[in-house]
């Protein structure tokens, strides 16, 4: 007699098809055109805030930026795994997926070069002053109309808050360009083979370039204060491609503003999307963009394909990669989870 798999369900969450919308479908329909799974868009919810109503529908959620915390838990007993497509997770509630014996994953190794190659991106823009300069020529002027000069790499000092996974790629990618220093604060990492560990005042203190690669938590936000951005060089330039929240955004304005630093790349703000009149958005030592810079055609694939990986490996039975919550890992309630799907 043979026996049959039990079900197993996966819950996109609904941002995906407003956020997302023809950039995940294709890897999705692929990875989970398997027997035994059956995957759905879950139902909006108020405030992209997930219920545990609509949890307990699923054992596996692949999640964009929904917020699930201990209220959306409370009760959920079928759920296993909440895979983001990405690798930020400050939005759900780790501790509370512990206790609900779930696990949340990410996707590093999707992630990993296109926000490197992003921050490269804004480092090469700001260095050369490519947004003035395009200004310039589109208003019929030329380069003896220029307000400043652009810098070499060559013999710069490149700083980062953080150096993870992320932050080693950016070092990575930069020492190429001749660098003088590579510099980096994580209070988490020993040693990086090239990189100077220092603390964090040393980073913003010495440092041209101020990269921000650290997660969003409770110690790191609000992290890169007024008293850091007085620390930097009035000739520094500070680039932001992690979380909004990390940095006090009102310290950053008044910074550009007062020539405390040069200029700055900002992909990410306290609030998302941030309103129109953004003081950020007319100043020309800025270059904005809408938390989309690192996403290209290979990371929407790769997010995915990651993603759908740590899925299948839960149902299979499987511990999966990407592990945030890895104390759960050993838990009694979600090994016997994984029993059920073996």
């Amino acid at each position: 007699m043979l026996l049959r798999m039990p079900l197993f369900r996966v819950g996109v969450t609904p941002d995906f098809y407003v956020d997302a919308k023809g950039r995940f479908e294709a890897v999705v329909e692929a990875k989970f055109a398997v027997p035994h799974i059956e995957w759905e868009a879950m139902p909006e919810m108020a405030g992209n805030v997930a219920t545990p109503e609509v949890l307990n529908r699923y054992d596996a959620v692949f999640a964009m930026s929904t917020k699930i915390d201990a209220a959306s838990l409370a009760g959920v007993e079928r759920l296993a795994i909440v895979a983001r497509w990405g690798v930020g997770y400050d939005r759900i509630d780790t501790a509370a997926m512990t206790e609900a014996d779930a696990v949340l994953t990410i996707t590093p190794n999707a992630v990993r070069t296109p926000v490197a190659e992003a921050i490269m991106t804004l480092v090469l823009a700001l260095a050369k002053n490519l947004m003035t300069q395009d200004r310039l020529t589109r208003q019929g002027k030329w380069r003896g109309d220029l307000p400043r000069l652009g810098r070499n790499l060559r013999g710069q000092v490149l700083g980062s808050i953080g150096c993870g996974n992320i932050g080693k790629e950016v070092f990575r990618l930069a020492q190429p360009f001749g660098f003088s220093r590579l510099l980096a604060y994580d209070p988490y990492v020993a040693n990086v083979e090239g990189v100077e560990m220092v603390d964090l005042e040393t980073v913003c203190r010495e440092s041209d370039f101020v990269c921000v690669n650290t997660l969003l938590n409770e110690s790191t936000k609000g992290l890169v204060s007024e008293r850091l951005f007085r620390l930097m060089k009035p000739s520094a330039n500070f680039i932001n491609t992690a979380r909004g929240p990390i940095v006090d955004e009102s310290a950053l304005v008044r910074a550009l503003e007062e020539g405390w630093i040069a200029g700055a790349g900002i992909d990410v703000y306290e609030q998302e999307p941030p309103r129109k009149d953004h003081p950020l958005f007319g100043m020309e030592n800025v270059i904005v963009t809408p938390h989309g810079l690192p996403w290209t055609e290979e990371i929407a694939r790769d997010n995915g394909l990651e993603a759908c990986d740590n899925i299948l490996s839960v149902a299979r039975g499987e511990l999966p990669g990407g592990a945030v919550n890895q104390a759960v890992l050993s838990r009694p309630g979600f090994l016997e989870k994984l029993r059920r799907y073996q």
